[in-house]
């Protein structure tokens, strides 16, 4: 083994514990990335082996009632490769021991054989048989939620009256991953599931015999989506079709891709910002570590070792520290994502999960986790090839030392010895200082940025749940009803207050941008669900005009004031130009909102409804439960409190668990900077503290003079670090944006207090680390340094 080694191997035992401390940031950095990038591609295989093998289809449309024959022209469409015409009907579910109302999306099936798009997983049983009417399967969530299983009953409301149903089979379907009822915006198990019913039986329910009311297509190959669906509208229109519209605009897809994208988001995020510090340490370290070895960097050139063998000898002890570093995060990185996409895949219930783990991923992590590691230690080796032999064996010059204060300033009259020393010393090494400083500060600032999701979680609630809908639940409608069905619905029993509700849905334009969104018409003076602008006052709407999500004004690039285009999906399917009246803030969606009255004179109709917004007396839930139950019209009735419970156990339990991982992540790579800048400081001031124990001064005094300065420059570092920890917020929270939900940016002050309070932890747990080696200090060999 070559002399340059077998140092080398002496350096790494003898450093072996700050050596662990970088090699665990640079863990982390790896580990973040594998995480975050390997689960988004594992999930993103999932879901499209899902799709694939399933037939999930491109393009949907919804209608009154078509003729069969109808599919024909359907299929003939250019690009259309499938065509699966179904019946599709909403219905209010009576489940044992389950006294509110559910609701079942029901899906018919074909007589013979299996659905040409959007086929069935079976989980348990079999399909229902054609020639039994009573016969269902239900989707596997909805199943779980009521513990059914094959030979469980139920009753379902269909066209007005009641049917006894028996689960025969519980099912998956690609069309269904993120199932969410009428009225509601999140997923609720236990109200809302998808129910598989033959063709047969659902059409002598519904008078469709001979019918059809939904229609999926899949697309050939660079097929123009939006030239076939505006070649299906065509064909729909006169059988009172809605809008087709693509994957894009399938809910399920939507919010599955949403899901994704922020899982995504998070990889070109965090793992960036931890790289940084990564790198940032290496710097620090080397840096300090070959200002420490500088008699030994000249020793080894006057031994005839050139600048390159040196650099390279400290080069290599980078590398080694990555390559452990490398190794822990591969190993870590791998189990995270792997739980991380157990956890998405047993949330969306996909049917199957694969695994990616791809070399290419590992070979990314590691090559930027090297480069990294290099970049930080550039200076250092640069330091290493400037040094000269002679210069480089003579110890550094002794500090000159002079006064900073005016001489009428005595503080040492008011503070104590060791307390004006440690104040000398960072006054006179006010760079290095100040690099501890910064590597504290980014600490505090990673995790700030990883605990940040629970202020801006709780603020989205307070918004949307408390601030804007703020009723107790919601009355949907089979179809749209005349406006004198307010006062009927004020005769239920419970009802307290009444708010009509009207959805349209719509294509807005500006130029060449379009989005597909609903327009919600509702009286001016609503109080239950409210229009909430982007300062969070309430909005009253205006008599004309229409008010926009801000993020759709943004999208648009339009502002209040503004005209913009909206081709009317509903109704005579016209476009009109309409004025921007108001920005409007929101976090679910993008959505525009108008006066009832003024939408009621823009689809040229008498006033109607889709919903009413209820306001109730909660002592007679049960009463009202049963009337609803009892009223064929009503297809959901979703409940406030029911999707503020489900949204907590559902997006913020994701956010949350991934926040989690994040900050334990960056706890660790807290620790290692906490860790390197107290024994860097250890090191270089031992001769320094081992003269002060000479001259009389006590193991706990030397101590308390290093711990006083790391404490002063972990306090001093916590504010500058609140405010970078902002920073990455905000950048972290812009690229988590979308257009099905976001949120405002709110960093509480607990989030501070916590990520402060961890990296202080990690202070004293240094400190302690710090302690056990001042009190073994060697005198003898540490003040044999030569003069």
């Amino acid at each position: 083994m070559r002399a340059l080694d077998i140092k080398l191997t002496r350096d790494f035992r003898r450093l072996w514990a700050q050596a662990l401390a970088i090699a665990l940031v640079i863990a982390g950095a790896v580990a973040t990335l594998i995480m975050a990038v390997g689960s988004y591609r594992s999930l993103d295989e999932t879901r499209n082996a899902y799709y694939e093998r399933y037939r999930f289809a491109d393009v949907f449309a919804v209608v009154r009632r078509a003729p069969k024959p109808l599919i024909g022209p359907i299929s003939e469409i250019p690009g259309v490769a499938a065509v699966d015409a179904r019946i599709a009907k909403l219905a209010l579910l009576d489940i044992p021991n389950f006294r509110e109302p559910a609701t079942g999306q029901f899906i018919s099936l074909p007589e013979f054989g299996e659905p040409v798009l959007n086929r069935l997983y079976l989980r348990l049983g079999r399909l229902p048989d054609a020639a039994r009417a009573e016969e269902v399967a239900v989707s596997e969530s909805f199943a779980k939620s009521h513990r059914f299983e094959p030979g469980s009953k139920f009753s379902a409301i269909l066209n007005g009256r009641k049917h006894e149903l028996v689960v025969v089979g519980i099912a998956l379907s690609p069309e269904f991953i993120y199932a969410v009822g009428p009225g509601d915006i999140m997923p609720d198990d236990r109200r809302f599931g998808i129910i598989w019913m033959p063709e047969k039986a659902l059409a002598n329910a519904y008078d469709l015999d001979g019918a059809f009311s939904s229609v999926a297509l899949k697309l050939l190959p660079g097929a123009s989506e939006r030239e076939v669906t505006m070649r299906l509208d065509a064909l729909l229109d006169r059988y009172g079709g809605a809008a087709a519209h693509g994957r894009k605009d399938q809910t399920s897809h939507a919010w599955l891709n949403h899901e994704l994208d922020m899982l995504n988001n998070m990889s070109r995020t965090l793992p960036p910002i931890f790289l940084l510090v990564a790198a940032f340490l290496v710097n620090l370290t080397l840096s300090r570590l070959v200002a420490l070895e500088r008699e030994q960097v000249g020793l080894l050139k006057a031994l005839g070792y050139g600048n390159v063998a040196v650099a390279f000898h400290y080069f290599k002890f980078v590398i080694l520290i990555v390559l452990v570093g490398i190794i822990i995060g591969s190993a870590a990185g791998t189990w995270l994502g792997a739980h991380v996409t157990r956890l998405f895949g047993d949330f969306f219930r996909f049917p199957f999960l694969v695994f990616t783990k791809n070399p290419d991923l590992y070979i990314a992590a590691a090559a930027l986790s090297a480069v990294a590691a290099l970049v930080g230690a550039a200076r250092a080796l640069r330091e290493v090839v400037a040094l000269a032999p002679a210069v480089a064996m003579q110890p550094p010059s002794p500090p000159r030392f002079h006064r900073i204060l005016p001489a009428w300033l005595k503080f040492d009259r008011v503070l104590s010895q060791p307390v004006v020393m440690m104040l000398r010393n960072i006054s006179h090494h006010p760079v290095r200082a100040a690099f501890t400083m910064l590597g504290m500060s980014l600490a505090t600032a990673i995790l700030v940025v990883s605990l940040f999701t629970r202020g801006t979680m709780e603020e989205l609630i307070n918004v949307t749940y408390f601030m804007a809908d703020r009723q107790d639940a919601t009355l949907s409608f089979v179809e749209k009803r005349s406006q004198d069905v307010v006062y009927q619905v004020t005769r239920l029993p419970g009802v307290l207050a009444v708010e009509p509700y009207r959805e349209v849905p719509v294509r807005i334009r500006k130029g060449t941008v379009e989005r597909r969104i609903i327009i919600s018409g509702r009286p001016a003076d609503a109080d239950l669900r409210r229009i909430i602008d982007v300062d969070l006052h309430p909005v009253v709407l205006p008599e004309s005009g229409l008010a926009i999500s801000d993020l759709l004004a943004k999208i648009l690039g339009v502002d209040v004031g503004d005209f913009v285009e909206v081709d009317l999906l509903e109704g005579q399917h016209r476009t009109v130009s309409l004025p921007i009246a108001a920005r409007v803030e929101d976090y679910f969606g993008i959505r525009g909102m108008m006066d009832a009255s003024a939408l009621s004179r823009l689809m040229r109709e008498s006033p109607s409804v889709d919903s009413v917004n209820l306001g109730v007396d909660k002592n007679k839930l049960d009463d009202l439960y049963d009337a609803v139950k009892r009223l064929p019209v009503i297809s959901g009735m979703p409940l406030q409190r029911e999707s503020l419970a489900n949204f907590r156990t559902t997006v913020a339990l994701l956010l949350t668990t991934m926040a989690s991982i994040y900050t334990g992540l960056a706890a660790i790579i807290a620790f290692g900077v906490v860790y390197n800048s107290a024994r860097i400081s250890l090191s270089e001031r031992a001769r320094e503290l081992a003269s002060l124990r000479v001259l009389g001064f006590t193991k706990g005094e030397v101590l308390r003079i290093l711990l006083l300065e790391l404490a002063l420059l972990t306090f001093l570092a916590q504010p500058p670090g609140w405010v970078f920890g902002y920073g990455l917020a905000w950048i972290m929270r812009t690229n988590l944006a979308g257009e099905l939900m976001r949120v405002r940016l709110v960093v509480e002050n607990s989030t501070y207090i916590i990520a402060s309070g961890i990296v202080i932890l990690a202070a004293v747990f240094s400190a302690l680390v710090v302690r056990k080696r001042v009190y073994r200090l060697d005198l003898v060999a540490v003040l044999k340094t030569r003069d």
